[in-house]
């Protein structure tokens, strides 16, 4: 917000530099109140809307700035915590050096934001080293997050860079490893593409094995002994079987056409639901006897019966 409003020269509507008119005869009034305004509107799309609403009845938009500065912008020391928690917890892993700096530095600066360094206020020039030492620990501690985070490619030019005195700022440690990634020609994010490749290769094959995969035509969700390329089609399969030339002819009672068994169905090849309904359709428009049709939806309910529990 600072930067989108001091790029439109209005940070001075916020900040108090230009104070508010006090009598609305004032002839810099108008101006001042059309800048105000437009400041304002800034300000409310910018913000979700259940905040929106808790700013839009305030009228001068140097009160919205600082209400909004008095609820966000305080420190809390449960959001430190976890800033603290998620900087010493972050690792490198399958990210590369610039993914895993870029993330740490952004958990660093908010950080810095809450727990900022103190300056020196004396009037006369400080002659003590104690705000220097104190930034060398600062940058020492922000070093030392960023090579612990590595991942152990790095062991060597991270102890090098260790042994360094004085320590090398942080831009010169991130260039310093980043060389050594160009120079040892591996890349994290190629170990781990090699991981997920490997890990899709196991999954693909306990999977095909699960599916029960034929020896003999290659394919799937059969074995040989059911392989109608090997074996041919099943009789209840065949256009011209007993099965179906008794119930065309119709008015046969059931336990004369039991020729398909359980243990046949058994062996033949899953149908889904789908076809089992679409092949009933077909039938019921096929065959005008009602004997025919019945004795035919008995045999189809035994066979999608037999799938739904295999």
């Amino acid at each position: 917000m600072r930067h989108a409003l001091g790029g439109k020269l209005k940070l001075e509507f916020v900040d108090g530099t230009i104070p508010i008119p006090e009598d609305q005869f004032d002839p810099s009034f108008c101006a001042w109140n059309r800048c105000n305004m437009l400041v304002h509107s800034w300000i409310m799309n910018s913000v979700s809307e259940s905040i929106a609403q808790s700013i839009v009845f305030i009228e001068n938009a140097i009160d919205v700035w600082n209400d909004l500065k008095e609820r966000f912008s305080q420190a809390d020391l449960i959001r430190i915590a976890e800033l603290q928690q998620e900087l010493h917890a972050l690792k490198q892993d399958s990210h590369t050096v610039n993914e895993f700096y870029s993330d740490l530095k952004l958990i660093w600066e908010e950080l810095e934001i809450y727990l900022p360094m103190p300056n020196c206020s004396c009037r006369n020039c400080c002659t003590c080293e104690a705000m220097r030492s104190a930034r060398a620990n600062h940058t020492l501690l922000y070093v030392i997050c960023f090579l612990t985070g590595l991942n152990e490619h790095f062991s060597v030019v991270k102890s090098q860079i260790l042994l360094m005195d004085p320590l090398p700022p942080m831009t010169k440690v991130v260039s310093l490893v980043l060389q050594h990634e160009r120079q040892s020609h591996f890349s994290t994010s190629d170990d781990s593409r090699v991981l997920l490749n490997a890990a899709k290769s196991r999954g693909s094959s306990s999977s095909r094995s699960g599916n029960r995969v034929c020896t003999f035509c290659g394919k799937d969700n059969h074995i040989v002994d059911n392989c109608f390329k090997k074996h041919g089609l099943p009789p209840y399969f065949r256009k011209n079987s007993q099965v179906n030339n008794a119930a065309i002819e119709g008015g046969i009672e059931d336990h004369n056409a039991s020729e398909v068994t359980n243990a046949e169905l058994q062996s033949g090849p899953p149908i889904t639901q789908d076809q089992a309904l679409q092949l009933i359709s077909l039938l019921q428009n096929s065959f005008p006897s009602q004997g025919a049709k019945l004795h035919l939806l008995i045999r189809l309910a035994q066979l999608i019966s037999l799938v739904i529990h295999q």
